[in-house]
């Protein structure tokens, strides 16, 4: 909004130019977000806390210590993470830019589907929510929207194209395929976080990572020289999305202050499937999938550790890990709970890194 204010009037205001650079309006994205959050946190949590009457509910077959630590934890804190991205991105962005308010919707459309079922779980003192065939259904039908309408806004020439990392080349036209290809990844990276998020800021600080790896994606992508040399594709307004991620990272900062150990609130499916969902549409948007599953490599080995776990135990009745997801399998050998945090925290800057080098080494 401040863009589209303040600039037209910039020839008659010189320092009102600065709103014409990303870096400026991503930096402010990241601080109003930040700001948001510790404005509305405290009220939020309170509300929360007295409207659910107990919290989150605690599955009884996880770790024995959650039972005692978690329990009466206010879930939905991912209200506050919705409202940060969304005032900031709102404030900062270029409103006339499609792949914003693709991101934007996506992202909140997905926290509406959250937070149905977070509400279902606390109203019901459950930890069943909506019926799983319902949640995938709503999911795959706003990523069908959001992906329809980003290959509207993408030149024909890479719209329906996945190009791989490390090669400066090869780039493979999934032709009508891509739609139902993006919008498994889209949904498929919602989930993925969704499961991970299962200790206190263990998916927060991912997330943040991979947000900050789009960041240079995206501006990369959407600048034409900087595209050129790094041989990627260039997608004329994606460099915009710098912005939403800016939001992202900045309303996540402001989250983890309230969710840090021992955390006064959960950010519940309201806030994990919306960030899920907001990572899988910039990859798509940037054209960028493979990229994700490896900045994202954490949420993928947690996916693949609870998809090998159901295989195997309905295939010879054991169990590969003493619990999935797999950071729960660490807590029951004995790993304290933060010492998994952080240690996955470590893994994911490392893969982030790896994500960002493919930018380089084509």
């Amino acid at each position: 909004m401040l863009y589209n204010l303040l600039y037209p009037i910039s020839s008659e205001y010189s320092f009102l130019n600065i709103f014409k650079y990303l870096t400026f309006r991503t930096g402010g994205a990241i601080f109003t977000a930040l700001i948001v959050c510790f404005l509305i946190g405290p009220k939020l949590i309170s509300t929360l806390k007295q409207m659910q009457h107990g919290g989150q509910p605690i599955r009884e077959d996880g770790p024995e210590s959650h039972l005692l630590t978690k329990k009466g934890t206010p879930t939905m804190g991912g209200l506050m993470i919705l409202a940060g991205i969304a005032v900031s991105t709102l404030l900062w962005a270029d409103l006339k830019n499609g792949f914003v308010w693709a991101a934007l919707l996506l992202t909140l459309s997905y926290g509406l589907i959250g937070f149905l079922d977070d509400y279902l779980k606390v109203s019901k003192h459950t930890c069943g929510g909506l019926p799983g065939k319902l949640k995938l259904l709503l999911q795959f039908s706003f990523a069908g929207l959001a992906v329809w309408y980003i290959t509207e806004l993408t030149p024909e020439t890479v719209a329906t194209g996945l190009t791989f990392p490390f090669f400066k080349k090869i780039v493979l036209d999934l032709w009508v395929f891509y739609v139902p290809f993006a919008m498994f990844v889209i949904v498929g990276s919602s989930n993925a976080v969704n499961l991970t998020d299962g200790l206190d800021g263990l998916a927060t600080v991912p997330m943040m990572i991979v947000a900050a790896v789009f960041m240079i994606i995206a501006y990369m992508s959407g600048h034409v020289s900087f595209a050129s040399y790094l041989q990627l594709p260039y997608i004329a307004g994606t460099g915009e999305l710098s912005v939403f991620c800016g939001a992202m990272i900045g309303a996540g900062m402001g989250f983890l202050w309230f969710n840090a150990p021992p955390a006064k609130i959960f950010m519940g499916d309201t806030g994990s499937l919306a960030l899920g969902g907001a990572l899988g549409i910039l990859s798509v948007a940037t054209k960028h999938e493979i990229v994700l599953a490896i900045a994202g490599g954490l949420f993928v080995v947690e996916t693949v550790s609870v998809i090998l776990q159901v295989i195997s135990f309905k295939m010879t009745g054991k169990r590969i890990f003493k619990m999935a997801p797999l950071h729960h399998h660490f807590e029951k050998l004995g790993w304290h709970e933060q010492t998994v945090v952080v240690r996955f925290w470590i893994i994911s800057m490392i893969l982030g890194l790896i994500a960002l080098s493919t930018l380089k080494i084509r």
